[in-house]
């Protein structure tokens, strides 16, 4: 049975009004932020090198808020650097661009927290220590970087009719 036949005159009209405003009331929309944590690092490089290879050993500090699951990222300045065996997190490579992705036994970082990987690696010609790393996209031995928060955009009321 339809609900509308059935009422009519002011009550009609006050179900109209009242579905209106339900409608109305989901669409109005209050600007909501991301809070997104804070982060900060400081990596330390260090590296036993022989002719053609070398074992590296990084250590991570979180200088910044908690994190929970991270992957360090850096480039080697010689395009002939490659890891060939890793512990302590799981690496990829592709060209020069390398990544270590925690496990899960390290993967939470505290502030003020640190975790140490390696790996073993190969070279030929020279075997530069990388000079810049990131941690979650973020530049290490930089400055606190807060990312940006986003705000939806705002909805238009429904339109009214005169």
């Amino acid at each position: 049975m339809n609900v509308w036949r059935r009422l009519s005159g002011p009550r009609r009209a006050l179900a109209l009004a009242g579905a209106g405003a339900l409608v109305a009331g989901g669409l109005v929309t209050i600007p909501v932020t991301a809070a997104q944590a804070a982060t900060q690092c400081d990596v330390a490089y260090t590296s036993n090198d022989w002719q053609g290879g070398f074992t590296a050993s990084i250590t991570i500090k979180n200088l910044g808020d908690p994190v929970n699951g991270w992957t360090l990222g850096w480039t080697f300045p010689n395009s002939s650097q490659r890891v060939q065996q890793g512990w302590a997190a799981t690496y990829t490579q592709s060209g020069s661009q390398v990544t270590a992705q925690s496990l899960s036994y390290n993967g939470s970082l505290g502030t003020g927290a640190s975790t140490t990987l390696g790996f073993n690696g190969a070279w030929s010609g020279s075997n530069p220590k990388p000079t810049s790393f990131t941690l979650n996209g973020v530049t290490c031995n930089g400055g606190t970087t807060t990312p940006p928060t986003t705000t939806p955009p705002p909805t238009d009321p429904p339109p009214t009719d005169p």
